[in-house]
Parts: C-alpha cells; structure tokens; sequence
C-alpha cells in the first residue's frame, strides 16, 4: 500500500464547495428571471425604445386637436344659435337672457367633454386623432377609462365660467393658456411628449399607430 492516498473528491451535497461549471452563484441573475427595475414583456415602452410605440410629436397632437376643435367649434356654434345667440356673452345683451346663455354655455361643455371623454376611453382617439393616426394610451396600456379621458381634457371646463356675467373671456383665456402651457411641455419632453394634463390623468401618452 502507498504512503500516498489521494484527496477524497469533493461532495456534491457539500454546500460549501466548489460550483459547478455553468452553474450561477449566489446572487447570480437567474436565466429567464425578470430584473428588478427592467421592462416586463408587454408593458408598454415609449420613448422611442426599440419595440415600443414611438410618442406622438407636438405638430401631429396640434392639428389632431385644431380639427377637433373645429369640429366642437361648429356644435358650439350650433348650440348657441338654438339658444337664442352667442353662447359666450352671458349679460343679456342683444336679446339674450341669461338663463339662456347660461344654458348654451353649460351645454356646450358638456358636449366637448363628453365628446373626448367618450371616443378616449371607447376607441382610443377622437376624429382629429384617427385622422392623424394617433391614439391616447392610459398609464396601464390600453384605452383610458371614461374618468381618465375626462381628466386629461378637463381644462374645456374653463368654459363654465361664462355662467358668471362678464367673465366669459376669462374663461377663454384660460383655456388658452392652459393650451399653450401644454405645447411647451410637450415640446420639452423628448422622452414621453406628456404635457400637465397627460400627468394630471395619472400618465396618458399619446402615440403614433400608423
């Protein structure tokens, strides 16, 4: 018998030996598992990441919402005249009552609202958005619901404040401004092209399908 005995092989039960080859260590990222702060598959992407829908810029969103607007602007008009005039002086004046001025008014924002709100959360975009090719996406993926659509067009209800005699072009001002403070931020987000009002519904993105 020689004086030399081999080492005995490791155990393979040994906890505390040796890993295998191709085997991962503690800590190692397992082949298939999620990483934290990685995309899931199926979520939605934007930014222009390979895969993902690309946002849509600030010249599209812009006419989409002009022939919209266009489109409102002639039920307005519409409304105002079944209701005796103009729906935005609500002083009496020109043979107008307030009660009717104040009616057309109330009308005309619920119309607007509800003309977003619906076709948002129905069919992803309004008529100015299907003719661009663009669609509103809620935070989750998919078509906002009804109370995320109206919330991110909730500045057409600057309007009601033509129900107060002489602030009627408060209102519009308002509305103007907010329209425009949207434009800048949306102009300024390179990544997610959101304005306040994409934000103030939780994280809607708006983005190109064609």
């Amino acid at each position: 018998m020689s004086s030399y005995d081999p080492p005995n092989p490791p155990n393979p039960q040994d906890p505390y030996g040796q890993q295998g080859a191709g085997q991962p260590g503690y800590g190692a990222p397992q082949y298939g598992a999620p990483q934290y702060g990685a995309p899931q598959y199926g979520a939605p992407q934007y930014g222009g990441q390979p895969g993902g829908p690309v946002p849509a810029g600030l010249l599209e969103r812009f006419l989409a919402r002009l022939i919209d607007g266009v489109l409102m602007g002639i039920v307005s008009f519409i409304i105002g005249m079944v209701f005796g005039g103009n729906v935005v002086a609500t002083d009496g004046t020109d043979g107008q009552s307030y009660a009717a001025a104040a009616a057309a008014t109330l009308l005309g924002v619920i119309v607007n609202l509800a003309y977003f709100g619906f076709l948002e959360s129905s069919r992803g975009a309004t008529l100015g958005k299907q003719l661009l090719k663009l669609r509103v996406v809620a935070p989750e993926g998919g078509n906002p619901t009804l109370a995320t659509a109206v919330k991110r067009n909730i500045f057409l209800a600057f309007g009601l404040a033509g129900l107060v005699p002489f602030l009627g072009i408060i209102g519009s001002l308002a509305t103007l401004v907010a329209v425009i403070v949207i434009a800048v931020q949306i102009n300024g987000d390179k990544a997610q092209r959101q304005g306040w009002h994409d934000k103030f519904a939780g994280g809607t993105h708006v983005v190109k399908v064609g």
